[in-house]
């Protein structure tokens, strides 16, 4: 189970200007996800976890002793990121962040609606015991935008507190990211989005477009723009932007690059590659031949899924995408997608 929509980050933009997008998806490193709990305090219209109960079972295994384990093995990942539901509901969060800090990981983060971080003294102790990078969900520049689309009353308040929270701490090399699901109601606002997030010190904007599955397949017709509507609204509002800045320090993540060609490449994302692990494959995605491959944990009882085995379940090519320069990189498109709106959008890049 994953948290919101594609809740992944690409690299900072302006990190590595020269590189292109292929050149970033073929050298990137894999985080682990640490998957912290079934509840969520937000109840966002788009959310990919759409059946709580089968979250709940999951999610819920999750003990001190399944991380002691994962974090046994961080070493083999860039990152160690607690995620899926909220994990701020989970009373059990500060001690495993002081758990990776003395395992020795680096970079510590948690992907969040930010609430919570608007207390002082709930973020003070997060990142006193090490976490030192923030991934939060904001998704628009007003109360009306962001909690239309959460459906939690009064929320955009304490987001944005924690924002500014966070912000606070910059100059302690604490990183604050945001990701933003776009939608068809926050989409004609990229820009606004963008400044407000700015100003209230955000270091990388991350545009993540939804993944069709979850509650993003039950209302698509309501919420998904078509691929190269979003494309659009992104190019123009790069071009506006990048009249102020450069770089400009968006991306837009979790589209097909055959749709975003011509965009400046340290603005086209990808979703990071990434493993969590389960008690059992409850997606039923891989054979028994990998799945005796794929065990962990001290008495074999965790199971490693891996983003491609999601992936590969959900996503599509056609025989032309072979013709594409992407192709070695792309990973195809959504197959909830391709039902509605079929192949007309995605056009070889030769």
């Amino acid at each position: 189970m994953l948290d919101q929509p594609s809740p992944s980050q690409p690299e900072a933009a302006g990190s590595s200007t020269s590189e292109t997008v292929a050149e970033r998806i073929s050298s990137r490193a894999a985080r682990v996800h640490i998957l912290t709990g079934a509840v969520c305090n937000n109840n966002c219209v788009f959310c990919m976890e759409e059946d709580r109960e089968q979250r709940y079972v999951t999610n819920s295994q999750t003990t001190d002793e399944t991380v002691t384990w994962i974090l046994s093995q961080h070493e083999q990942f860039e990152e160690v990121c607690f995620t899926s539901g909220e994990p701020t509901t989970n009373p059990r969060l500060h001690h495993w962040v002081k758990m990776a800090k003395d395992a020795g990981a680096r970079c510590i983060s948690m992907m969040t609606n930010g609430r919570a971080l608007s207390h002082e003294k709930y973020a003070r102790r997060l990142m006193a015991l090490g976490m030192n990078r923030f991934y939060i969900s904001i998704h628009g520049h007003t109360k009306k935008l962001h909690e239309g689309l959460t459906r939690t009353p009064d929320c955009f308040e304490q987001t944005v507190g924690g924002l500014d929270m966070i912000a606070s701490f910059k100059r302690y090399g604490i990183e604050l990211h945001t990701s933003t699901v776009i939608t068809r109601r926050n989409l004609p606002h990229m820009g606004e989005i963008y400044r407000f997030l700015r100003s209230h010190g955000v270091d990388q904007v991350v545009f993540n477009v939804m993944q069709a599955n979850g509650r993003a397949d039950t209302y698509f017709d309501l919420l998904f723009p078509t691929y190269l509507e979003i494309a659009a609204v992104a190019r123009e509002f790069l071009a506006e932007q990048g009249q102020r800045e450069d770089p400009v320090n968006a991306v837009l993540v979790d589209i097909p690059l055959c749709t975003t060609e011509g965009m400046p490449d340290v603005n086209r994302g990808y979703v990071e590659a990434y493993v969590h692990y389960e008690h059992e494959d409850t997606h039923g995605l891989l054979s028994e031949e990998i799945l005796g491959e794929r065990t962990g944990g001290r008495a074999g009882e965790l199971v490693q899924i891996r983003r491609s085995d999601l992936d590969d379940n959900a996503r599509h090519k056609r025989a032309e995408c072979r013709t594409c320069k992407y192709d070695s990189v792309c990973e195809g498109v959504w197959g909830n997608y391709l039902r509605r709106r079929g192949w007309d959008e995605f056009v070889p890049i030769t």
